[in-house]
């Protein structure tokens, strides 16, 4: 198979590039800007794992001891996960361990010698689901990426039908919904997304643009800004709240997002309507943008850009 490019697994794993680049920082995942399948696999159980507010040290704390205490060279890839608490616990050849104290978990749901097949999805051990669902989701994002796009949606709606609350699923589901023009099965879907995962800034910028094809503009707006208050830094939803508040008249609220687009993507056509969205608000409103030397901390993620301030201009003269 193709190796997969950093694009590519931004775009299938839905990550964001802040993500990737602090898993790199934080050694669980080598630099790349080349993947192979197994990767894909390494990075979507990260993913998961960070969603759970499981650190990028205790993982790595964790990986690291069960390497040491099983000789296995990616605990990640061959072995089930699970949290414990803060930490991690692994499950291989029928016994579950914490790895850095080296004790056995008695595993209350294990089922045996019994195979996933004839134990059905309803009695799987967490484990068994995990894998399941891993396998299920990579071969849907096998077959979206070859065209085949009912049997990916069997897939996704396999896995859901297994755990509810897989956002990924959920996401690239409502995904095809939304490129078929179902926009209520879309919406159903990302709002779904929204609430397996309240932290998860994609689905609530893919709910925010399903509700604006079906003209819910208030409910879209509150939908970016979430994705926002999430990931300041998240381009895309600045640029689509911008458009959504000129749309609903709130042409003030829109100039401070097509700066804040321009301040994190200065270059390219979407820059270009940008400026001259916001060059024609500041003319038409008879505004000029002050900006403020500030630093503000959303969620946990920091942002060094200058805020801005809008004043008339009668106020300059």
């Amino acid at each position: 198979m193709n190796p997969y490019n950093r694009q590519d697994v931004l775009r299938i794993l839905r990550i964001h590039p802040k993500q990737l680049r602090g898993w790199e920082r934080g050694g669980l995942i080598a630099p790349s800007d080349s993947y192979s399948f197994q990767d894909l696999v390494q990075l979507r159980k990260l993913r998961d794992l960070r969603a759970t507010r499981l650190s990028v040290a205790s993982i790595r704390a964790s990986v690291t001891a069960m390497r040491s205490a099983s000789g296995m060279a990616n605990p990640l890839l061959e072995a089930g996960t699970a949290r414990r608490g803060s930490r991690l616990i692994f499950r291989h050849s029928g016994a579950s361990m914490e790895p850095i104290t080296r004790q056995l978990v008695f595993d209350f749901d294990a089922s045996g010698n019994r195979t996933p097949a004839a134990l059905g999805h309803a009695v799987l051990s967490p484990f068994q689901c995990e894998a399941r669902a891993n396998n299920l989701f990579l071969e849907a994002v096998r077959c979206e990426e070859s065209g085949k796009i009912a049997e990916a949606s069997e897939l996704y709606q396999e896995i859901l039908d297994l755990d509810p609350a897989h956002a990924p699923a959920c996401i690239n589901l409502g995904t095809i919904h939304y490129n078929q023009k179902k926009f209520l099965e879309a919406e159903h879907h990302y709002r779904q997304a929204t609430l397996a995962d309240p932290e998860y800034a994609l689905a609530f910028f893919d709910l925010g643009n399903v509700l604006d094809e079906l003209q819910l503009l208030p409910a879209s707006i509150e939908a970016y800004r979430s994705a926002i208050r999430l990931v300041p830094s998240y381009a895309d939803a600045h640029y689509n709240l911008a458009l959504a508040y000129e749309r609903t008249g709130q042409r003030r609220k829109a100039v401070r997002h097509w700066t804040a687009y321009l301040r994190l993507d200065p270059i390219g056509p979407w820059a270009n309507h940008a400026r001259g969205q916001q060059r024609k608000i500041l003319d038409r409103e008879k505004l000029a943008i002050v900006h403020r030397s500030s630093k503000a901390s959303v969620r946990g993620l920091r942002s060094s850009a200058p805020s801005l301030k809008l004043i008339p201009l009668s106020r300059l003269s």
